[in-house]
């Protein structure tokens, strides 16, 4: 099957260190175990390729014309005209089996490529973009961005949400029979069971992403310390970088427990692995938000490594976490109760092991990326190459 994979958000550096970049490499590899043959798309290449998808013959990528640092209002009207360059690489290279595309805010040329000549086309919609940039980065055209949105989405063929949030958004432009819910999931191959055999003296406590203001961080810098008056071997370790990174520092140094943590900056991808190898439990402590639509990779990926998980009782977490089954929930926001729950499972490393092993036995049978790509084929019609 010849697969075309679409993304023209200039936000996203595909073979980048970003979860949104490890999305787009992940469905790739995915969708090429299906005997897909991808020629991708993109605004922003992100650098050299992983080793695995570089060494693949049938992956070709097609850059589009890059997004210049001007001022926004100009940036909106060039993304918008990359929709003509789009379709005429599309339109010269043809004979596609299957369109995918990962929403981004000015993009609506290749779906409407794919109804008009008749082929599958499937867009991947994350977040609602239009608030999400509105309200985070900036957005001058708010009415060209709602006009795009009611094109792409009225014209792809299905859409993948990857939450129930993000579906109830979609809701809004298209009839609900035409979403599908697909979360997010992992790659097993870069996961190995944690081996608390191997664990240090210390207690360590652990975070991977961006450093952003939705991701909590004060929420576990108080609980932290807060652990640390009854721990004193509990350790910190932040893996990833990002704009919160100077008020969480200098939040810890004020506690006096910059000793006790350790920032890694950003990572490539094929790293993180080696970093939750380091951790004995792992935390996602969002903070309440009316409007949390996300499907938080990290968390995925925690439960793959075998790790014990605390995370916040919110939006998708609560249907993918059994509370002291497979992780810990807390309240959003509530630092005293992470710190409780990070001393409970100091206190018993059984609990740690048994939670861990819960954790990846479940991913690792309803949350991988090549279940993902079976869905992604069966919802296009597409079985064996042969299109129903």
């Amino acid at each position: 099957m010849r697969v075309a994979y679409v993304c023209a958000d200039a936000g996203i550096p595909i073979f980048g260190q970003k979860g949104c970049s490890i999305h787009v490499q992940e469905v790739i590899r995915a969708l090429q175990k299906q005997s897909c043959e991808i020629e991708l798309f993109a605004t922003r290449i992100g650098g050299t390729a992983p080793t695995d998808l570089a060494n693949i013959a049938n992956i070709i990528v097609h850059q589009l014309p890059g997004i210049p640092k001007v001022e926004r209002a100009i940036r909106e009207q060039i993304s918008l005209g990359i929709n003509s360059d789009l379709r005429l690489y599309l339109q010269e290279l043809g004979n596609f089996d299957l369109i995918y595309e990962r929403y981004s805010l000015w993009s609506y040329g290749a779906m409407e490529f794919a109804k008009e000549k008749g082929i599958p086309g499937l867009l991947e919609v994350n977040s609602p973009l239009i608030t999400e940039q509105a309200k985070h980065r900036g957005l001058i055209d708010v009415d060209s961005a709602e006009k795009v949105a009611r094109r792409v989405f009225q014209a792809a063929t299905a859409l993948i949400a990857v939450s129930e949030e993000v579906k109830t958004y979609l809701m809004n432009y298209v009839d609900s029979s035409k979403v599908h819910v697909i979360p997010n999931a992992v790659n097993p191959e870069r996961f190995s069971t944690i081996n608390t055999s191997t664990q240090s003296e210390n207690f360590t406590v652990g975070f991977v992403g961006t450093l952003k203001p939705w991701h909590g961080l004060p929420i576990l810098t108080e609980a932290f310390a807060r652990l640390h008056q009854k721990v004193p071997n509990a350790r910190l370790l932040i893996v990833g970088d990002g704009p919160e990174r100077e008020n969480i520092e200098a939040e810890l140094s004020a506690r006096g427990l910059d000793a006790d943590t350790q920032f890694t900056g950003a990572v490539n991808p094929d790293q993180v692995p080696e970093f939750l190898a380091k951790m004995d439990v792992a935390v996602a402590p969002y903070p309440a938000q009316s409007d949390f639509y996300f499907s938080p990779l990290k968390v995925y990926e925690y439960m793959a490594a075998g790790l014990p998980v605390v995370v916040s009782g919110i939006g998708q977490l609560v249907d993918l976490i059994e509370p002291g089954v497979n992780g810990i929930l807390c309240p959003p926001g509530d630092a005293i109760a992470l710190a409780d729950a990070l001393e409970k499972l100091w206190r018993s490393p059984e609990l740690r092991q048994n939670l861990g092993q819960a954790a990846r036995q479940k991913v690792l049978k309803y949350h991988t990326w090549d279940a993902i790509a079976q869905q992604i084929l069966h919802i296009a019609g597409l079985y064996g190459g042969v299109r129903r």
